[in-house]
């Protein structure tokens, strides 16, 4: 501990979790650091729901992403959580949610730190921060992941420091760039022209006299829950591929853009596939690293790979962290707020490649909901991406449910980005590139190309009822049979059920 932290005033305020838990009280806000189950406090939260078990209390929980069980499965458990921000991907957490029970504000991750930093989250009393390291200047030193943590550490009260030393020393990597509160709205560019610049400090700088205790910690990440690339997911991924090389071979690109690719399965499955492709020198401007950017290092594809977070399976780990100096002149972890800021995400001209949980025949596509009121994990940060996107994608498999459903429908039954917002949908089936079509235009590339072949006439009866219904309107629909394709899974499920 005494390596770790390299200021030697701040040596006395070393704590158990339990003396910094026993300073919480009920009703307050608190911003905690981790992304995508990177870098989340661990001790305190696990202290906090021992406490929890004598002494009810309620916390207001804003952070940068998704956490481990530490936090959304253990916390929600203890009844800990009122209110939950700005995104969740923990079953626990999301059953309290749909079922009323915690408070849930999804938000685009690049907006977070701008609520806090106008006062409409917060005021936060208390941020905890997994740290590394505590340079001599009282620089704190991330662990593998940055998100929310400089603003929150920056408007709260008073900061906790969880010093974790199973992890490695990761001072070097992060560019920590916080934008000024802009007066009459107006603040200076951020002077990013290259995913490998850096334009902001090694550590995030505080008021050491905020830090009101440090907790030593040996817990480690809970890993990701990244399933194996499957036929399907690789299928879709050598379309993406051609479709790349495509774009660069009609001239519509002069190179290959730079990429960024969203959380999940079936992205990081996507993203793997340019391992077996021809293309090198690949350049990323992301939010999460998963697995396979780590094999495209290995394999001498990537160039630079600039992301908020480092988030491994655990097969990954070891091999990751055990060898950081392998990997850490490809690296840049960043606030959220910036490696998803769309004056960034404009300027470098970014290939955006985010998971759909369905899309409809217009391009409109739903990335969070299952029949529009459930809420699965949350927008994250697909939205800050293909809105500002050189070319925004969406992938999917074309059903789902072992093919009892699909994943193309008439109308999407909840809308997290516009057809406007929406590029090109690819699912195993082919590639829908809908840029400068018209609405019927997109329905004949959406069904034709990504429908699974079991739904294609169904999709096709549907549309061609709806032009004949609306006199052939601008987007025909037939209101009354719009969701009748989630109202009919939904009673097939209650007849099983029965």
């Amino acid at each position: 501990m005494k390596e770790r932290i390299r200021l030697p005033k701040l040596i006395d305020k070393i704590v158990s979790a339990e003396e910094a838990a026993s300073w919480f009280k009920d009703g307050m806000v608190v911003g905690m650091s981790g992304f995508g189950r990177a870098s989340d406090a661990k001790e305190i939260p696990l202290a906090l729901v021992e406490r929890a078990k004598k002494e009810p209390f309620q916390l207001d929980v804003y952070t940068g992403a998704s956490l481990g069980p530490e936090v959304d499965h253990y916390m929600v458990e203890a009844g800990i959580i009122r209110k939950r921000g700005p995104y969740q991907a923990e079953k626990l957490m999301r059953n309290s949610i749909n079922e009323g029970i915690t408070l849930y504000t999804d938000m685009h991750l690049s907006h977070n730190a701008e609520l806090v930093r106008n006062g409409i989250i917060g005021p936060i009393d208390f941020a905890i921060i997994e740290a590394s390291a505590i340079t001599e200047d009282g620089l704190i030193i991330p662990t593998n992941s940055v998100g929310n943590t400089p603003i929150y550490a920056q408007y709260a009260d008073k900061i906790l420091i969880e010093l974790n030393t199973t992890q490695p020393d990761l001072e070097g990597i992060h560019d920590i760039y916080v934008p000024e509160k802009a007066g009459k709205g107006r603040r200076q560019p951020i002077p990013i022209v290259d995913p490998a610049d850096r334009i902001g400090e090694l550590g995030i700088r505080v008021d050491v006299d905020k830090i009101a205790g440090i907790v030593h910690s040996e817990l480690r990440d809970a890993p990701a829950l990244i399933i194996e690339p499957d036929e399907e997911t690789q299928v879709m991924a050598n379309h993406l591929i051609e479709f790349l090389r495509e774009e660069v071979a009609s001239g519509r690109v002069d190179e290959l853009p730079v990429i960024q690719s969203g959380v999940g399965t079936v992205a990081n499955a996507v993203l793997n596939g340019f391992l077996e492709s021809d293309l090198t020198d690949l350049e990323l401007y992301s939010e999460v690293l998963q697995d396979a950017v780590f094999d495209l290092i290995d394999a001498g594809k990537i160039k630079i790979a600039s992301g908020t977070s480092i988030t491994l399976s655990e097969r990954y780990c070891d091999k990751v962290y055990n060898n950081i100096e392998k990997y850490a002149d490809k690296l840049v972890l960043r606030p959220q707020e910036i490696s998803n800021h769309p004056e960034v995400i404009r300027r470098l001209g970014l290939v955006c490649i985010n998971t759909a949980l369905e899309a409809d025949i217009y391009g409109n596509v739903n990335s969070t909901h299952v029949f529009g009121t459930q809420i699965m994990n949350g927008i994250g940060g697909s939205g800050d991406y293909a809105r500002n996107a050189r070319i925004g994608i969406f992938v999917t498999k074309s059903s789902a449910k072992a093919g009892s459903v699909s994943s193309i429908v008439p109308m999407v039954s909840h809308v997290d980005h516009t057809e406007h917002d929406v590029d090109v949908i690819i699912t195993e089936q082919g590639v829908a590139d809908l840029r400068g079509m018209a609405p019927k235009e997109r329905v004949k590339a959406i069904i034709d190309n990504c429908a699974h072949p079991n739904f294609k006439d169904k999709l096709w009866d549907y549309y061609n009822r709806a032009v004949e219904e609306t006199n052939n309107a601008q987007t025909p629909h037939i209101l009354e049979e719009a969701f009748s394709w989630h109202i009919e899974y939904k009673n097939a499920k209650k007849k099983v059920k029965a």
